[in-house]
C-alpha cells in the first residue's frame, strides 16, 4: 500500500496549492520593490525571475520522479545517511517554520495598519491559528481543497482591479529599457522571494494521483503566479509615476484605495479582508510541512500534537514582543535567503546524487 493514498491530490488541487503558496506577501510590495531598481522596467525582471524559478521547479519534479512515492523528509536518509539525513530534516523544518513565522507577523503587521490599529498583535495572530488548526489537521488533501476554494472565491478580484484602467497613464511605462539591462537584472533578485513557493514540489509529489503531470502542473503554476504579479505591477506602473510608487510601502493596496463605486467607497477594506484569505494559502503550507517534517524526525505518524505546539508558541512569542516595522522588513531578508539556498541552491545541488543513488541501487538489484 502506498504510503501517502489517503492524502492524494488531483492536479489541480497541485496546481494550485503551489500558486498559492506563491501569491502572498509579494503581491503588495513587488510594484515598489522592483520599481526602486529597474523603475518601470521591472516588469522585465519579473520575467527573468519567472523563468529562474520555472527551471528549478523542473529540477525538482525530475529530482522527485527518481523516488516517486517518497518526499524530500524521506529521501534525505537515503543519500546523506541517517544522522546527517535527520539535520537535513532538521533544517528543512526550521526553514519551513521561519518562513510561516515571517508570513503571520507580516500578515498581522498589515492587519494592524489597515484594519485593526488597536488591536494586538498577538490577538489578531491567535485569531489567525483557529481556522489553520482546523485546515491543518485534514492534512494535504485538506489544504488542497482549501487552495481551489480560495482560489474560486477571489475570482472577482481581477475584474475589479480593470476600473482602474480609467486613470491610468500608460506612457509610463516608455521608454523601454531605458536604464538598460543592469538595473533590469538587479532588480530580477527581488523576484526571488515572490515566487518562493514552488519547493513544496519537494513536498506534494508523493500525493500527486497523476504524477506524469507534475512537470507541466508546477510550470502551469509558476506561469499563474508571474500572470497574477505582471497584472499588478502593470497596472501599479501605469497608475503611479515611477517617482511615486517608490513611496508607498504597500502600493497594491494604495491602488485598491483609490477603487470606489456609487454603492461602495471603501474597497480595499473589502480587498485587504479577501486577501487574508490568499495570505492563508501562503502560510498554512508552509506550517503543514514544518509540522510533518518535525513529526517525521521524531518518528511520530500524527502532526497535530506538533501544530498545536507551533500555533500557541507564535501568539506567545508576540505577546513578549511585537516586531516593529524594521523587524519586519528584516525578517522578508532572512526569508529570502533561506529561500535561496532551500529552494533555488538545494534542487540543484542534490539533483545529481539522488539520480546516481538511484542508479547505484538500480545496479544492486540487477
Amino acid at each position: 500500500m502506498k504510503k501517502y493514498t489517503y492524502n492524494q491530490l488531483s492536479v489541480l488541487q497541485y496546481i494550485l496549492l503551489i500558486h498559492g503558496a506563491q501569491v502572498g506577501i509579494g503581491v503588495l510590495t513587488i510594484p515598489r520593490e522592483l520599481a526602486e531598481k529597474a523603475s518601470t522596467d521591472g516588469w522585465i525582471s519579473l520575467l527573468i525571475g519567472w523563468l529562474a524559478a520555472t527551471l528549478v521547479s523542473l529540477v525538482i519534479t525530475n529530482m522527485m520522479k527518481q523516488y516517486p512515492e517518497k518526499t524530500i523528509i524521506d529521501i534525505f536518509p537515503l543519500i546523506l545517511g541517517k544522522w546527517l539525513g535527520r539535520v537535513a530534516i532538521a533544517l528543512m523544518s526550521i526553514y519551513c517554520a521561519v518562513a510561516a513565522f515571517v508570513l503571520l507577523i507580516n500578515a498581522t503587521g498589515i492587519i494592524n495598519v489597515w484594519l485593526l490599529s488597536q488591536t494586538p498583535a498577538y490577538v489578531v495572530v491567535f485569531l489567525f491559528t483557529l481556522p489553520t488548526y482546523f485546515v491543518l489537521q485534514g492534512g494535504v488533501r485538506a489544504i488542497g481543497r482549501y487552495a481551489e476554494l480560495v482560489f474560486y472565491l477571489t475570482l472577482w478580484i481581477p475584474f475589479v482591479i480593470t476600473t482602474a484602467y480609467r486613470e491610468v497613464h500608460w506612457l509610463n511605462l516608455l521608454p523601454v529599457i531605458k536604464e538598460g539591462w543592469h538595473p533590469i537584472w538587479e532588480a530580477s533578485k527581488s523576484t526571488v522571494l515572490s515566487f518562493l513557493g514552488f519547493e513544496f514540489g519537494y513536498f506534494a509529489y508523493p500525493f500527486l494521483q497523476k504524477k506524469q503531470y507534475a512537470p507541466l502542473g508546477i510550470v502551469i503554476a509558476n506561469t499563474l503566479t508571474m500572470l497574477v504579479y505582471m497584472s499588478v505591477i502593470i497596472v501599479c506602473f501605469a497608475y503611479f509615476s515611477p517617482d511615486e510608487i517608490t513611496q508607498y510601502t504597500w502600493p497594491t493596496l494604495n491602488l485598491w484605495k483609490a477603487i470606489e463605486f456609487r454603492f461602495l467607497e471603501r474597497v480595499d477594506i473589502l480587498f485587504l479582508s479577501t486577501y487574508m484569505f490568499i495570505l492563508s494559502t501562503t502560510a498554512i503550507p508552509y506550517i503543514y510541512f514544518c509540522v510533518f517534517s518535525s513529526s517525521q524526525l521524531f518518528g511520530m505518524k500524527d502532526h497535530r500534537k506538533h501544530l498545536r505546539l507551533f500555533l500557541l508558541l507564535v501568539p506567545v512569542a508576540l505577546w513578549f514582543y511585537t516586531p516593529s516595522f524594521i523587524d519586519l522588513k528584516k525578517s522578508i531578508q532572512i526569508w529570502s535567503y533561506a529561500g535561496v539556498v532551500f529552494a533555488y541552491a538545494l534542487p540543484l545541488l542534490a539533483w545529481g546524487p539522488i539520480r546516481l543513488s538511484k542508479r547505484a541501487a538500480g545496479g544492486k538489484k540487477a
